[in-house]
């Protein structure tokens, strides 16, 4: 996601700056090492100490900001503002959600007759970016937290809303508004599901007794919508329920 944007612009001396709950941190400052260019990325103090390890491992400058996601989001800008560092927004900026949709061109280039996409919600750059790819090949649907409802809320409002955000995966999926570049694919986007948060840890528990994949709790809010009956598969559907995130310890 980040070397679409870090390779589109020239990246000042300063470096990037980024606010993350700690996937696109990690992913910014991996982008940011292998292109040898400075990044501090700002991440929140609910998000756990096994995704602010990594980040700080890929050789960034961690800054823990207290809150969520928008609290550090809201430092980095200023920071980038001060220091002249290029900005590279999560989930609201172009060269982000293109790359992020390169993941709807391997779906369908790995599974040429899916029917279903199940892709978990918090800002919206992810499922921005393959609904805009996948378009009406596929009926993608949404899947958020009950506790972080952003695409939910602003299909109700019409427009992307101010949400309370909290619960097991807010470190991932706890934007407190959807992003406007993601909620212009909401066209493309055939249903938005809530699932519990009992569910979602379930599902986790699941994934690793059973298939053993360790996944954090926000990537397997699909696999809750499937297991707790939130969506049903037609007979016959061909359903890809995409599991995006591993930093968590082991179960």
């Amino acid at each position: 996601m980040p070397f679409s944007a870090l390779t589109a612009v020239a990246v000042p001396d300063e470096g990037v700056a980024a606010a993350s709950g700690g996937n696109f941190g990690l992913a910014v400052a991996y982008a940011a090492a292998r292109l040898g260019l400075r990044a501090t990325v700002f991440v929140p103090s609910t998000s756990p100490e096994e995704k602010i390890g990594r980040i700080a491992a890929h050789g960034a400058e961690v800054r823990v900001v207290p809150g969520y996601y928008q609290h550090a989001l809201e430092e980095s800008r200023r920071w980038a503002a001060s220091s002249g560092a290029l900005e590279v927004h999560a989930f609201d900026q172009l060269e982000v959600v293109a790359g992020q949709g390169s993941c709807g061109r391997e779906i369908m280039d790995q599974v040429p007759d899916v029917t279903t996409v199940l892709v978990a919600v918090g800002g919206g750059g992810l499922i921005g970016g393959i609904a805009s790819w996948v378009r009406d090949a596929a009926q993608v649907v949404a899947v958020e937290p009950e506790l972080c409802p952003t695409l939910h809320a602003a299909r109700e409002a019409g427009r992307p809303v101010e949400v309370d955000v909290g619960g097991v995966a807010a470190s991932a999926l706890g934007a407190s508004r959807l992003g406007d570049i993601p909620w212009a694919a909401n066209r493309w986007i055939a249903q938005s599901l809530l699932v519990p948060d009992e569910s979602i840890l379930e599902s986790q528990r699941w994934l690793w007794e059973t298939c053993r994949v360790l996944a954090e709790p926000a990537a397997c809010a699909p696999i809750a919508a499937l297991a707790g009956g939130g969506y049903t598969p037609s007979p016959g559907e061909r359903v890809v329920a995409l599991i995006s995130g591993a930093n968590t310890r082991a179960l």
